[in-house]
């Protein structure tokens, strides 16, 4: 009888051993697996927001303040045509123009910025008269826009300044904010301090307007 009780003790022990480390092997796997995707989904999160601060110039998200979209919406006061966001972030700027009545457009680097634009637009009921792009500014042309706004860092002004002025029209209007062009004159001015929004009207910058020649005739001797 004991001996019985014995041998079944031994057989069932390391029939145990297996069972246990059967367990822990699946414990193992689910730990690793559940890390695993834990990482992915962090690198899918983090990589469109750290991308950008690895190229040469980096525009680093920040959010604008309601006195800058009041600032900037100032601005735009008496008119009109297309709109255009450089760097478009969240889409407040856009939408904010939008509810103005501009069609307006954002272009921004970062995918999950773009996709939530793009909800804030349809839940502001402004979808129809807005649009974001994932776009890189350098590979955009911005010809066809008459108001341009600009949140940019002083690194990426005098290109910036250079490009605007070979692709925008005499009648455009470039909306700078928290750092002035290098070069331009501002046209108007308002705000302060990060708040602090210029106007530069492309046709004096560039001395587009066109000035009538007064011929006043001779004098007859």
């Amino acid at each position: 009888m004991s001996k019985a009780v014995a041998n079944e003790s031994h057989a069932a022990g390391p029939q145990e051993d297996c069972e246990g480390g059967s367990r822990r092997r699946s414990w193992g796997l689910l730990v690793t697996a559940g890390v695993g995707g834990t990482l992915v989904a962090l690198y899918a999160v983090v990589t469109p927001f750290v991308t950008p601060a690895l190229r040469k110039v980096c525009l680093p998200f920040v959010p604008a303040t309601s006195t800058q979209i009041q600032n900037v919406l100032k601005m735009l006061e008496n008119r009109s045509g297309s709109l255009v966001d450089i760097g478009s972030g969240d889409g407040r700027i856009v939408i904010a123009a939008a509810k103005r009545g501009f069609k307006a457009v954002g272009y921004e680097l970062n995918p999950w910025l773009v996709w939530y634009s793009r909800y804030r637009a349809r839940r502001d009921g402004v979808h129809q008269n807005t649009k974001f792009y994932i776009s890189d500014l350098w590979k955009v042309s911005f010809s066809h826009y008459t108001n341009v706004v600009v949140f940019g860092v002083p690194q990426m002004m005098p290109q910036l300044e250079k490009k605007l002025e070979e692709e925008l029209e005499c009648n455009a209007r470039i909306i700078a904010c928290r750092f002035p062009f290098p070069c331009w004159i501002p046209d108007h001015t308002t705000g302060e301090g990060i708040d602090t929004v210029w106007a530069y009207d492309l046709k004096h910058s560039r001395g587009c307007e066109t000035k009538s020649l007064e011929i006043t005739p001779e004098a007859e001797c």
